[in-house]
């Protein structure tokens, strides 16, 4: 018998016609001999109408309240799966993060999972039971309800895989696995077969929304089988894997893009040791990530510097700079606000040249200018402006996938 992890997003159980179509599919995985471990997240829509509640009380609202409200979504979803289940006559029943064991850190909105108590989960298996969690929840030491962020119940999900050894976690989505680029924005684009991890990780912190990024790297970690499948189809989906041999073949997997980004620019600082790093570390203490740096000496003397982030993260990022660019005797600050981010990603970059030029060629060609340029073994990512991000993505898409087996034809 194998016991495999079906993840649930919202869309897929955003009705109750829904949610008993999803019923059915656990119960043929379990006639098929498995025993079935189900995580859920909120029905469609309802963490949006949490959040504006919670906002409609009060602007400021305490994370601890928030993470109580908010995680109720997940609640009803696991309830009403249950009750459907058990009156198909598949005996099933539902635990919340806290009832389950999934201890977390004292993060409130974005919770790290810490372990996770599997006793519970084997007791009602081994009773025989399909067994559903709540998604994007845990509780800390303390017993204070806390949340893992957006998507964090493919997070839930990939973890409850990992210390059960499960041998396949299922992400059960409205898309039928993954694309080489958004289908959305490139027509063109073809559903993949299978993908590596380290791939599948880029893609997702690069704006691929398949995947939550923290569930990939558990997977990766822990080398958790994953699977992207549509909840409406019976197609088999994207398998992400380890990486194997072919997977060099291609110089590039797939296309995304990354919206919302802005540019922080930190004029005519001194040339002195320990300046980047003072700008930084006031940053990373408001718990705001950067990207893309650029550190370069200019014509005066001094050191220019910049970096992007998320653009909501914008304001408290260049108040920072603002007060130490003038402690500094720095010449200020700048931003641009309407930018985005463009990538290719491929393992096949480690072994064929050429695909920076290409990029930038393509890029070039159909007149987007490039703003920023980083790089990994695996990835090369483009800063642009962000009107160009879609029509970015189109040309870089034609020139790595000029035909797509099977895609739809514009």
């Amino acid at each position: 018998m194998a016991l495999v992890v079906h993840k649930y997003g919202g869309t897929s159980i955003g009705d109750i016609d829904r949610m008993r179509n999803v019923a059915k599919r656990i119960c043929r995985a379990r006639e098929q001999g498995n025993e079935v471990v189900v995580i859920v997240s909120a029905m469609s829509g309802e963490t949006d109408r949490l959040i504006r509640m919670a906002h409609e009380v009060s602007q400021t609202p305490s994370d601890r309240e928030y993470d109580m409200l908010i995680s109720t979504g997940e609640q009803v979803s696991m309830a009403l799966l249950s009750m459907t289940l058990n009156q198909m006559g598949c005996p099933a029943v539902s635990y919340t993060g806290y009832q389950v064991g999934i201890i977390t850190d004292d993060s409130h909105s974005r919770a790290r999972i810490l372990e996770i108590n599997t006793d519970t989960l084997h007791r009602e298996l081994e009773a025989g039971k399909v067994v559903i969690v709540a998604g994007f929840q845990g509780v800390t030491i303390h017993n204070q309800i806390t949340t893992l962020g957006r998507g964090g119940s493919d997070t839930s999900a990939v973890a409850v895989a990992a210390v059960l050894d499960a041998g396949l976690c299922e992400i059960y989505t409205d898309v039928d696995g993954v694309h080489t680029a958004d289908p959305r924005v490139v027509h063109k684009s073809k559903k993949l077969e299978k993908i590596s991890y380290d791939e599948m990780l880029e893609m997702a912190s690069m704006g691929a929304k398949v995947l939550q990024s923290r569930s990939v790297e558990f997977a990766k970690k822990y080398k958790v089988p994953l699977c992207v499948r549509s909840s409406f189809t019976e197609d088999p989906g994207t398998m992400i894997t380890e990486e194997t041999e072919d997977m060099e073949k291609t110089a590039v997997t797939g296309v995304a893009m990354l919206r919302y980004q802005a540019r922080i620019n930190v004029l005519d600082l001194p040339n002195t040791p320990g300046i980047a790093a003072k700008i930084f570390k006031s940053i990373s203490a408001e718990g705001i990530n950067v990207d893309m740096i650029v550190l370069t000496e200019n014509n005066y003397g001094g050191t220019d510097i910049s970096f992007t982030l998320d653009r909501q993260q914008l304001a408290t990022a260049k108040e920072i700079c603002e007060r130490i660019s003038s402690d500094v005797n720095a010449k200020g600050v700048t931003v641009e606000e309407s930018v985005g981010k463009v990538s290719v990603v491929g393992v096949g970059m480690r072994s064929q040249p050429g695909v920076a030029a290409d990029v930038f060629d393509a890029l070039g060609s159909n007149g987007i200018n490039i703003e920023m340029i980083t790089t990994s073994e695996i990835k090369i990512s483009c800063l642009i402006k962000e009107k160009d991000l879609e029509n970015a993505m189109r040309c870089l898409h034609e020139r790595f996938h000029p035909e797509a087996p099977g895609a739809e034809q514009e």
